[in-house]
């Protein structure tokens, strides 16, 4: 990938803000990886490969992007997404339109970044469309300013065709979260596979919102929704996970995790569960609650503080 003179600047900047978060620069400059660099309103860098179609413009207040992976293709590196914001007040809007092709398999690895914001608005809305046989991942992390002054709407809707398997991953556990708002749904088609997962981690005056449906629409549709939420100090947090058995030999899953952590803190957690073919199958699993006494025994009983042992279990199942 080749950054415009205009941009070297700004690409600098934004290199610093995308290895925060946990990525690599390296992957945005290397011609055999295909990537897409948004910064602000504007796309400053783009490289398709082999297999990948990457389309991209201007919006109000944002960018579009359209990446079409063709029927067949196995891409072998996954497709780094790199969206940053350098001010500190603002709006951004990002619309992404994925395609997946019959019988292709493609990985994408995200790094949203906005550490120096203290009042910023982004809003993401994603269309998501994998063949037959097809395979995709999305890995979404985000990394905040700890100003707490970011708002984040995420909304993706995904159809997953015959037999097709998708697995999206949302993370935000560095940084402070600010509001969050974290929309996830799938249509699944007959032997389609999803695995939906949230991890988020609140701290002050955090505010979580967290809503992962699963649509088992097609026979022998399998599908998991699953969300870890660590709340402190006084975080404010609701998490729905839904599942919708409406095809026979369906079977869908949901998990719900929530460990709080001070006087202060406000969350609830709804599990739905409904069932229109008898043959469908779903289940669930839900907790809120404190650190596991017998676990945070077990750790000081190796010598760690109570802080420290409750870090330690909370690192281990962000990680």
């Amino acid at each position: 990938m080749r950054i415009a003179p205009d941009y070297s600047k700004e690409f600098e900047k934004l290199a610093e803000a995308y290895e925060k978060s946990g990525g690599d620069t390296s992957n945005l400059l290397d011609k055999r990886v295909a990537s897409i660099i948004i910064s602000g309103d504007k796309v400053i860098g783009l490289n398709n490969v082999d297999g990948v179609e990457i389309e991209a413009g201007k919006q109000e207040l944002g960018v579009w992007a359209k990446i079409k992976i063709s029927k067949g293709k196995k891409i072998p590196m996954p497709i780094h997404l790199c969206t940053g914001f350098l001010g500190k007040e603002g709006e951004q809007r990002v619309n992404f339109e994925f395609i997946v092709e019959e019988g292709a398999t493609v990985n994408f690895i995200s790094h949203c970044s906005f550490p120096w914001s203290t009042k910023l608005t982004h809003k993401m809305t994603a269309i998501v469309r994998i063949g037959k046989n097809a395979t995709m991942t999305y890995a979404d992390a985000h990394f905040h300013s700890e100003e707490g002054g970011v708002t984040v709407i995420s909304d993706t809707h995904a159809i997953v065709e015959e037999n097709g398997k998708y697995k999206n991953s949302f993370e935000l556990t560095r940084t402070r979260v600010g509001k969050l708002v974290v929309k996830m749904d799938v249509d699944l088609k007959d032997g389609a596979i999803a695995d939906l997962e949230s991890k988020v981690r609140g701290r002050a005056d955090d505010d979580i919102s967290i809503k992962e449906s699963l649509g088992l629409n097609g026979k022998e549709a399998h599908g998991i929704a699953k969300s870890t939420i660590v709340a402190t100090e006084k975080t404010h947090a609701r998490i729905v996970n839904e599942a919708f058995g409406n095809a026979p030999y369906s079977r869908g899953h949901i998990e719900c995790t929530e460990i709080t952590k001070g006087a202060d803190v406000d969350v609830a957690t709804l599990p739905v569960l409904k069932v229109t073919n008898d043959l469908s199958e779903l289940t669930h699993e839900a907790s809120i609650g404190r650190i596991n006494s017998r676990q945070l025994d077990t750790m000081m009983a190796k010598g760690m503080t109570e802080e420290e042992a409750t870090e330690f279990i909370i690192k281990g199942m962000l990680s």
